[in-house]
């Protein structure tokens, strides 16, 4: 994903915001790094704006925070529109591929019900929730000139927030990213151990069962 942000510059940023507003995509990280490569933090690499790198770190912050905000608004828009056309019969009969099994469905619900219109700009503003707003604000009929300004201003403020943060790590990215790569050692060592013992339970049942018969 940092390769790709690096290579692609805003475009990168603006795509990947946009299935964040669908589909988790780790948009924190996508900020973060946005605003560290539009910091300087890396030798060698700029903001790349329509082909053409952005010399400003001021205006690559800038370009970085308003294609993640856009990115995120358009997604959002499309997600409502499914929601909205789509309806209940469309979550029921797949909402797996948009991860909003029911209970996570009836959460949305119960998110709705409680907050009413701030359900949307606080849904911006909360991780893990943010990526299942959407499709319910469009199954809800949630008014759209509203949804529009209140995804754009949760959206944009997330945005300069973790744009800024990895602003603020700056030079020090690359040390803390070195840093933390034990801790992806770690974690696929721990997937593959469980995988592991989900095999060996697997066959433990399989020769009982046999066994049975």
């Amino acid at each position: 994903m940092t390769s790709w942000l690096a290579n692609y510059g805003v475009v990168a940023i603006f795509l990947l915001m946009l299935v964040d507003a669908v589909f988790p995509a780790a948009s924190e990280l996508v900020m973060i790094y946005a605003g560290a490569l539009a910091g300087g933090a890396f030798v060698g690499s700029q903001v790349i704006l329509f082909g053409h790198p952005v010399d400003s770190h001021f205006w690559a912050y800038i370009a970085v925070v308003l294609a993640g905000t856009l990115g995120y608004l358009v997604g959002s828009l499309i997600g409502w529109g499914i929601g909205f056309w789509g309806g209940r019969p469309l979550l029921e009969r797949h909402g797996g591929w948009f991860h909003l099994s029911p209970a996570n469905f009836a959460k949305a619900e119960a998110w709705f019900e409680r907050r009413g219109d701030l359900a949307v700009f606080l849904g911006r503003v909360t991780p893990v929730v943010r990526s299942f707003i959407s499709i319910p604000a469009g199954v809800f009929r949630s008014p759209l000139g509203r949804y529009t300004l209140l995804t754009l201003v949760g959206s944009a403020i997330w945005c300069f927030l973790f744009a800024g943060i990895g602003w603020g790590v700056g030079s020090s990215y690359r040390r803390v990213h070195e840093d933390f790569r034990f801790v992806d050692y770690a974690v696929v060592v721990a997937v593959c151990l469980l995988a592991a013992w989900v095999v060996y339970r697997y066959i433990l049942k399989r020769r009982a069962h046999d066994s049975a018969r």
